[in-house]
């Protein structure tokens, strides 16, 4: 029975490191100001990402008011050097009109193989149709080694 009890003791201890070292560290923009949409988290798959194959961010957001559409404007630094922008419709990256309560928010791409490894931050502003910020958020991520399509 102990054998079993040691067992479980470690296979616990074993999921619940996994998750912390898997978890992505979140910071809100600004962190005394008060948003219509908080963040709870946010999940890279694969992490780290693998060059020339497909990353989804997932973000698990609330509202606090329904939104019938707006946009999302990404911001990618490598190093502190600012190197990519785009702008998503909300629309195309949840289902709309998003109520109040708990919605995600996913986005697949692909990056090019050419990209360079290294440690990678992500800024995203949330708007309203309206224009009216409703998030701001920043978190790192890493571009792994790994070969791509496009290095064979």
């Amino acid at each position: 029975m102990e054998m079993i009890s040691n067992k479980l003791f470690f296979f616990s201890t074993l999921f619940l490191l996994y998750a912390f070292t898997n978890a992505t560290d979140i910071k809100f923009c600004d962190k005394k100001g008060v948003y219509d949409v908080d963040v709870k988290g946010v999940e890279i798959s694969p992490d780290p990402i693998v060059r020339g194959q497909p990353a989804t961010f997932s973000i698990a957001a609330t509202a606090d008011k329904a939104l019938s559409g707006g946009k999302l404007v990404i911001e990618v630094s490598y190093f502190g050097w600012h190197i990519h922008s785009e702008t998503h419709d909300l629309c195309g990256e949840t289902t709309c009109p998003v109520s109040v309560g708990d919605f995600v928010i996913a986005h697949s791409q692909v990056l090019p193989g050419f990209t360079p490894p290294g440690s990678y931050t992500l800024k995203m502003k949330m708007f309203d149709g309206n224009q009216h910020e409703l998030t701001c958020i920043t978190f790192g991520f890493n571009i792994g080694l790994g070969s791509s399509v496009a290095d064979s």
